[in-house]
């Protein structure tokens, strides 16, 4: 009878340790997979100030040579101006499309990667 507890112990204590691991291995992989998604949300970030940027020289350099061309400064800002109005409502009515679901399929993706990939 002792021989049976004995073993329903360790096979208790061999559970317990089995859980445990299993935690520290689910833990693990939730700090991995947090610590890529918050690198490249860092890099999707420094990536977008850089196109932000560029665009916004751009837009000068295209407003001033517009403004030229057209013998009114005012003139070549306005146009330049219509355009980002104009490209800024085609993103907006394609918003769904063309933002919310690339960001939630890559998330999704990235979440639910194998470790494996790597």
């Amino acid at each position: 009878m002792e021989n049976i507890f004995a073993k329903a112990e360790e096979m208790a204590d061999n559970v317990k340790e089995y859980v445990n691991t299993r935690i520290e291995s689910a833990k693990l992989s939730i700090a991995e997979k947090t610590s890529k998604l918050v690198a490249n949300v860092m890099a999707a970030i420094m990536l977008a100030a850089i196109i932000f940027l560029f665009f916004l020289f751009a837009g000068i350099a295209l407003s001033l040579v517009l403004g030229e061309w057209l013998d009114n400064t005012w003139a070549g800002f306005l146009l330049v101006a219509a355009l980002y109005l104009l490209v800024g409502i085609i993103i907006w009515t394609g918003r769904e499309k063309l933002i919310r679901l690339p960001i939630m399929n890559a998330l999704i993706k990235q979440f639910l990667s194998d470790d494996e990939e790597d």
